[in-house]
């Protein structure tokens, strides 16, 4: 990768989760390696080749699904591709956020370079040109069910049809293609459903939903370590001979991330014989952050994996015994099942989350004025965003209703099974987003809670900069105030990373 500035990442080798971020919502350039083009050539000539031999080629020279036994006539396969891309582009409703979109086409660009699809480097480029470009298709989010609509709302546009986005506005592709300095592209033999086949839209959505659930995982131990600290709860269930006795590995690290931050807060040095046994909202945080994580990470090793796979089909294997081979590779179980999963880890952290909070407010649980605020009764402190919480919270379980059990067979049954990935993504990001809203608003009350701490008993070094960059931006809450404004920049707060980088800067990086 370059230097700040003009940041590039050159496609050809592996790409982690955290480099597909950087790209498709940071805006991270993106190049082609030579060995990335040199691929792509070789399996672009072999098409040709098989093409000139006249043999039959699902995709390439027949019908599509149920239509795979109509053979396509050579003078008429261009026409195809172009025929695949209209009829196919169906989704509806409001458009994806420019970061999905920008996931997408950058899965576009990993899946069909491995070499196995007999695309056009030329036409790889223009998705490499408008991702770098800031062209960004219009794509509607609803109607997909793990493949073929969304994507072909996007690759339209290379072909001059579509509308997409240039710095905000809304045109015609052709006008935007011609905004940017682009012209439309003709798509040559098998171009069109290459472009719309794979795991592209689950496995883009899907990662950053995850990259946010992980980064959301780490802050619930920051925030749930800090209300440990308040409601002076004993650190004694977070000894290591505890987590060595159960020896999960993700369960010993969430106990050593809370021990450290902890480690010099006079807070809880003075609170460990407070009590003989906490609530299970904070001496059970090692064993349930500790399961949240270990799925979140399984999820992280799967997605590492179809990042840099070849999801089309058919594939064009080479050599003598090659050929089109034509299969499932296009299947997005691997991504749904993993999300689905993510999506019971993250609803399980808010919901401790959540317990934690109404223990801050409760006055008789926490020991702190009702609502943590003055003169309840003519105010209302911080009583109705825990309402808030539930609310939230309801519509995680919602949404961690597996999508990939179900089965809806299209395509007059020649897709008799379908994997739903694409829904499991979709509601991901859904939730790794109410995930990080219920934890700001724990956040806030522990914020709150601290300005009826008696002064003699300190927080931790973490605590105390987490709390002093939270004071730069909210004031302590003496009464009523419109609490809006601080739970967004709060959920900002957690979802850039920023109150990891707090803390880490203090005590170095947490496991």
């Amino acid at each position: 990768m370059a230097d700040q500035g003009m940041k590039k990442i050159a496609l050809g080798n592996a790409i982690t989760l955290e480099m597909f971020v950087s790209i498709a919502r940071d805006g991270v350039h993106v190049d082609f390696s030579d060995a990335y083009r040199q691929r792509v050539e070789r399996s672009c000539q072999l098409v040709n080749k098989w093409i000139d031999e006249e043999r039959i080629m699902y995709g390439v020279n027949t019908g599509f699904g149920a239509l795979s036994t109509k053979i396509i006539s050579r003078d008429q396969t261009r026409l195809l591709q172009k025929n695949i891309l209209l009829s196919h582009a169906t989704s509806v409703g409001e458009p994806l956020d420019e970061e999905c979109v920008r996931a997408i086409m950058l899965m576009v660009l990993q899946n069909l370079g491995q070499g196995y699809s007999g695309i056009q480097i030329s036409t790889l480029e223009m998705y490499r040109q408008c991702l770098n470009g800031g062209v960004i298709p219009f794509a509607p989010r609803e109607g997909s069910v793990g493949y073929l609509s969304v994507e072909a709302h996007i690759a339209l546009v290379m072909i001059g049809e579509g509308k997409a986005y240039v710095d905000g506005e809304l045109l015609p592709a052709k006008e935007a293609l011609r905004k940017a300095g682009l012209e439309p592209i003709d798509l040559s033999s098998k171009e069109g459903l290459a472009l719309i086949s794979g795991t592209t839209s689950p496995t883009a959505i899907g990662a950053l939903a995850l990259s946010d659930m992980l980064q959301a995982a780490k802050s619930a131990d920051i925030i749930g370590a800090m209300a440990l600290e308040v409601l002076r709860g004993t650190t004694r269930a977070f000894d290591d001979r505890l987590m060595i006795a159960r020896p999960h590995e993700q369960q010993r690290n969430t106990a050593a991330n809370v021990r450290k931050i902890l480690d010099d807060s006079m807070m809880a040095k003075q609170s460990v014989d407070h009590r003989l046994q906490d609530a299970l909202s904070l001496r059970a945080i090692p064993q349930l952050h500790g399961a949240a994580k270990k799925t979140l990470l399984d999820a992280l090793a799967t997605f590492e994996v179809e990042m840099n796979a070849c999801t089309d089909n058919p594939i064009l294997w080479p050599g003598e015994d090659g050929g089109a081979i034509s299969g499932s590779n296009c299947d997005s179980s691997y991504v749904g099942i993993e999300l689905d999963s993510a999506c019971i880890g993250a609803t399980a952290i808010a919901k401790m989350s959540e317990r934690r909070n109404n223990r801050l407010i409760n006055s008789h649980l926490s020991g702190y004025p009702a609502f943590l605020v003055q003169n309840a009764g003519l105010n209302s402190g911080l009583m109705i965003p825990q309402y808030s919480q539930a609310g939230l919270l309801n519509d995680m379980k919602l949404l961690s209703h597996p999508a990939t059990v179900d089965s809806i067979p299209t395509c007059a049954d020649q897709e008799d099974y379908v994997a739903m990935g694409y829904n499991s993504a979709k509601k991901a990001r859904e939730v790794a987003q109410r995930l990080e809203y219920v934890l700001a608003i724990e956040l806030l009350s522990i914020y709150n809670a601290h300005q009826f701490v008696e002064s003699e008993l300190t927080p931790g070094s973490a605590s105390t900069a987490v709390l002093e960059c939270i004071r730069q931006s909210i004031p302590n809450m003496a009464e009523d105030t419109y609490l809006y404004p601080y739970l967004e920049r709060l959920k900002d707060f957690i979802h850039s990373g920023e109150i990891i980088s707090v803390v880490e800067e203090k005590l170095g990086k947490l496991l």
